[in-house]
Parts: structure tokens; C-alpha cells; sequence
């Protein structure tokens, strides 16, 4: 039954393509900079960061700013995917009741298209560390953030999956992710290191799916060390896992999206 889905799905790529650069390009279709604030976005809420806790909260990390930057826009990618793909499927209700298509074109490729715009973002960070001169081994870097990011991209996927289907049903789903990524933030080792954070804390934060993530990438990029291999083909594991399961609700959901819409 999986099989079948995901092949119904691939023959539905058109669509899916269509729709991330449709989402890309309308986004601020009639607007002076357009795709460009797709860069500023991001970069005045780093700025922000920077000022407040590299000057008047002052970090007592190394070169805060890149540490600041390899761990914020992976959570900006999770936190915009959940936060607009909870709703997504809802949203879309009118082309649901009129056309037939396989409905996790919808989520799909709402994170398809938040991780294209990661992607290019990331980018920038990979050349202000080049720029910088900041030692990281680029070969290690390739390998194991191509990985990592892998592993990002499923579970949010999957995250996603199930958030969609079941705010048809409950639409407090939606305002309730929104509130929830507040709290998740400050539970994410995105502007501390977890040395520093108090054993009790610690456990609870590390819980947080997207703390592994995070600070693989930081033993990459920032403190040029490798993460342990095990844990990320756990985390990998995992993620599979969640996605089946994932699709496996929001197969047995949708059954009735057109009703509830």
C-alpha cells in the first residue's frame, strides 16, 4: 500500500515542483525586493540575536555570530515548516473538494519549498565561513551535513504530515503550533551550548528531536569535530520510522478532509 502511495506521489512531481516555485515566487510577487526578502527575513532576525546577546547580553561563546548562524536557520526551516504546514492541507480545501490528487502533494511541497529556501540561505552561511577563514574540514562538512540535513527533512516531513490531517479535524492544531515552536526554541541549543546548560535540564532538552540536529551540525561547522556516527544513523532510523508512520495517519485521515471541509 506504501509503495503504491509513494509512486501515485512521484508521478505527481509536476505538481509538487509547481506548486514550491509558485509558493517561491508569489510569495511577495509585487513587491520592490520580491524573492530578495526571502534573504532578509532571516538576516534581521540574526542581526537581532547578535545585537542582544552578543553586546548587551553579552555570550560568553567564541565568535557567537557563527555559532548563532549554523544553528538558527535549520530551526527557522523547522519552525516556518510547522508553523505554515499545520495548516496547510486545510487551507487548501477548495482544490481538495474539486480535484483528485494525492493530498501529501500539499504538505510536501509546502516543506519542499521552505527547504529550498533554507538551502540558499544556508549557502550564505557556508561562504561567510570560507570568508572568515573559519576552520572546518569541507570535505567532513559535505558528508555529514548532507546527512544531517537529510534526517531534518524527513522528520519535518513527517511532523508535518501529521499536523496537516489532523487540523482538518481540529483546527486549534494549527494556533496551537504556532504557540508551541515558542517554547521549543528556547528548548533548542541554537544561541547556548548544552555544557553549560544544568543536568536536570539538560535531559529534558535533549528530548527536543531538534537538539541533535542542531548540535551536529555545530560539531561540524562551527566546532569542526564529527558527531557520532551511531547516533546520527539512529536519528535517521528513526525519522523513517516516523514518516511511515506519518503517512500511514494521514492516509486513514484524509478519508474524510472533503466532509470536514
Amino acid at each position: 500500500m506504501l509503495l503504491s502511495r509513494i509512486k501515485e506521489i512521484f508521478e505527481y512531481r509536476d505538481m509538487i515542483s509547481s506548486m514550491v516555485k509558485r509558493d517561491l515566487r508569489g510569495r511577495y510577487k509585487g513587491s520592490f525586493f520580491g524573492f530578495l526578502w526571502n534573504f532578509f527575513n532571516p538576516m534581521v532576525q540574526i542581526f537581532v540575536y547578535i545585537a542582544v546577546f552578543g553586546y548587551i547580553f553579552k555570550s560568553s561563546i567564541p565568535k557567537f555570530p557563527l555559532f548563532l548562524l549554523v544553528g538558527v536557520m535549520p530551526w527557522n526551516f523547522f519552525n516556518e515548516s510547522l508553523c505554515q504546514g499545520s495548516g496547510c492541507v486545510f487551507s487548501h480545501g477548495d482544490m481538495i473538494k474539486k480535484i483528485y490528487f494525492p493530498r501529501e502533494v500539499i504538505p510536501l511541497s509546502t516543506v519542499q519549498s521552505r527547504f529550498v529556501n533554507f538551502l540558499i540561505n544556508y549557502a550564505i552561511v557556508i561562504a561567510i565561513l570560507l570568508i572568515v577563514r573559519w576552520p572546518v574540514n569541507y570535505l567532513h562538512a559535505l558528508i555529514y551535513v548532507s546527512f544531517i540535513l537529510l534526517i531534518m527533512y524527513i522528520f519535518t516531513l513527517a511532523a508535518v504530515l501529521i499536523l496537516s490531517s489532523v487540523n482538518v479535524y481540529f483546527r486549534d492544531v494549527e494556533y496551537m503550533t504556532n504557540v508551541f515552536m515558542g517554547v521549543i526554541f528556547w528548548l533548542t541549543p541554537v544561541m547556548y551550548q548544552m555544557d553549560v546548560v544544568p543536568g536536570a535540564l539538560k535531559n529534558i532538552i535533549s528530548l527536543n528531536p531538534m537538539t541533535p540536529i542542531v548540535t551536529a551540525l555545530q560539531a561540524v561547522l562551527y566546532h569542526n569535530s564529527l558527531p557520532t556516527l551511531s547516533s546520527l544513523l539512529r536519528a535517521f532510523g528513526l525519522s523513517v520510522l516516523l514518516l511511515i508512520v506519518a503517512e500511514l495517519i494521514f492516509i486513514k485521515l484524509e478519508k474524510r478532509f472533503a466532509e470536514e471541509m
